[in-house]
């Protein structure tokens, strides 16, 4: 198949890049490699994929309409699988407007692309963060989630809105994966394990927020890129037992459906932080800080409907991820 990976030069979705050419598909990878976090961490991942055969790379922001429409036109894409956003719950505090340009007008962008080609099926990035406000563990696809947190987790939510009425006014089959907390080699820097393990190496005490109350999701990148290939695969259906006056969130009438896609066992933050320290070897000095806000205080995620429909199930132990990224953080810094 011809696919469209959006984000291409980002964690997930250069690992993701990588499982499809080494399956066989003809990838387009689409970024923009703008500045939020360091640019050449995402040139060095593009240096992975280019030259390989069946990678083609285009450097193109998601809002430019112009741009967009045109890339769709020519290149007729059988699949898509749209990863690109502006990340980050804190960030979207600071900077608000970042988060309408990528996330929502991009997002439209790329809902027309599909709908004015007919793509069979596009796959959508949303996260864990829509659940908000709710306190009902595990966080399952077909519980409300209109009490978002944070302008980042709104645009996620509204993503999957967004989606909907493509899939029920053109037919456009969709399917959205709300990620839980990724982690593994090649992964952000402002993610909490790449700003431990190089403030803990360097004998800097690491900032620890709502007094490592927290609990996350830790989801290994290969079991998510794992279950992103098979929920591409896997086109999405019309629920046909859905009922209009008892709506069920997570499916539809229309070619829509949702997933929670997690590791299904939430690790406490201090528990996750002593297994960087023992994967370095050396003990962190923290500075326990208060909640901060947007942030919500555990995330867990019920995976049944992803494992029952494609056969999802994580296998790695965060123990093992952990000792993976370290190892790969060591060797890409010379450390």
């Amino acid at each position: 198949m011809k696919i469209l990976v959006t984000g291409a030069a980002g964690f997930i979705g250069f690992h993701t890049v990588k499982v499809l050419l080494d399956r066989g598909d003809q990838v387009v990878g689409l970024d923009n490699l703008n500045d939020y976090y360091d640019v050449t961490l995402k040139e060095a991942r593009l240096a992975q994929l280019e030259g390989r055969n069946g990678f083609t790379f285009v450097k193109l922001d998601l809002a430019d309409r112009v741009g967009m429409v045109s890339l769709f036109e020519r290149e007729k894409f059988d699949r898509v699988i749209h990863l690109a956003a502006q990340a980050g719950v804190r960030y979207s505090i600071e900077n608000p407007h970042a988060y309408v340009s990528s996330n929502l007008t991009g997002f439209m962008n790329v809902l027309e692309g599909c709908r004015d080609t007919g793509v069979e099926h596009l796959v959508y990035a949303s996260s864990s963060s829509v659940y908000g406000a709710n306190t009902a563990k595990p966080f399952s696809i077909h519980q409300n989630v209109d009490h978002p947190l944070s302008l980042y987790a709104a645009t996620k939510k509204s993503n999957e809105l967004m989606a909907h009425t493509y899939a029920h006014l053109y037919g456009l089959p969709v399917t959205g994966l709300r990620f839980f907390t990724v982690y593994g080699p090649w992964g952000r820097p402002d993610m909490a394990l790449f700003l431990f393990t190089r403030k803990i190496l360097a004998g800097e005490p690491i900032d620890v927020f709502n007094n490592g109350e927290h609990a996350r999701d830790f989801t290994y990148v290969d079991d998510i890129v794992e279950g992103v290939l098979r929920s591409v695969d896997r086109v999405a259906e019309p629920n046909i037992d859905w009922d209009g006056v008892s709506p069920d969130p997570g499916t539809s009438l229309a070619p829509y459906r949702l997933y929670n896609i997690g590791n299904s066992e939430p690790v406490k933050l201090m528990d996750y932080i002593a297994c960087i320290e023992k994967a370095l070897g050396k003990t962190a000095e923290k500075n326990f800080l208060p909640l901060q806000p947007g942030d919500v205080l555990e995330t867990y995620a019920d995976i049944d409907d992803l494992t029952r429909d494609i056969g999802y199930k994580p296998e790695t132990k965060i123990e093992d991820g952990i000792t993976k990224f370290v190892e790969w953080y060591r060797s890409y810094h010379g450390v």
